[in-house]
């Protein structure tokens, strides 16, 4: 099969995020930062938004745990768009090349729904996609196959016709079992190269 069709992931693809964009900000001192980050407002913990959880649980759960913390803790959802500090540098003008190509564009990401909700209007350059698979709405998240599975019927893509750019190597290889050709992301310059292999770039 052709690739004809480009899936991307948002989070360190389209856009650079880390919590600590924000804490850095907030909390100075680099151990007490490094602390906050491994055992408060942690990826795992996080995770649980992008699988579906409200946002109010969590911090009421967690502000319980750390009480101490519990500004920070709110902090982290009233100052989430301080953890994305702009676009990961050359990747949007790629989408607008394969925008102005007519290259079908979607993306998978897993996100909540209410970070989401806050992000969306600040990022003109996902109007390019057709569709995009949001864990958060689907309460499925990556590298769950099952997420690639609903992907592929949502976009209308065959297997091997979809290529999908991802940051992180399980959710490559995941895509990669249920039909998607896979593109572990580093950088803009890798990703074009490998869009002008199969074909989607002059």
């Amino acid at each position: 099969m052709t690739v004809d069709a480009v899936v991307f992931d948002v989070g360190n693809v389209l856009y650079r995020w880390d919590p600590r964009f924000l804490f850095e900000k907030l909390i100075p001192d680099p151990q007490e930062r490094d602390w906050f980050l491994d055992n408060v407002v942690t990826l795992d913990w996080h995770v649980q938004h992008d699988a579906g959880r409200p946002l109010a649980a969590m911090v009421a759960e967690r502000s319980a745990e750390f009480p101490d913390h519990a500004d920070l803790i709110q902090a982290y959802v009233d100052r989430w768009l301080e953890t994305i500090p702009g676009p990961v540098p050359g990747v949007h003008a790629l989408v607008e090349r394969l925008a102005d190509r007519g290259v079908p564009l979607f993306a998978i990401t897993n996100f909540g729904v209410e970070f989401w909700n806050l992000f969306r209007p600040t990022a003109p350059v996902i109007d390019h996609f057709a569709d995009i698979v949001i864990s958060g709405e689907e309460k499925l998240i990556k590298p769950d196959p099952a997420i690639y599975r609903l992907a592929l019927a949502r976009f209308g893509l065959a297997p091997g016709t979809g290529l999908f750019i991802d940051d992180r190597e399980e959710n490559i290889r995941s895509a990669e079992a249920e039909g998607f050709a896979g593109h572990h992301f580093r950088d803009a310059e890798t990703l074009a190269a490998s869009l002008r292999d199969h074909g989607l770039l002059g």
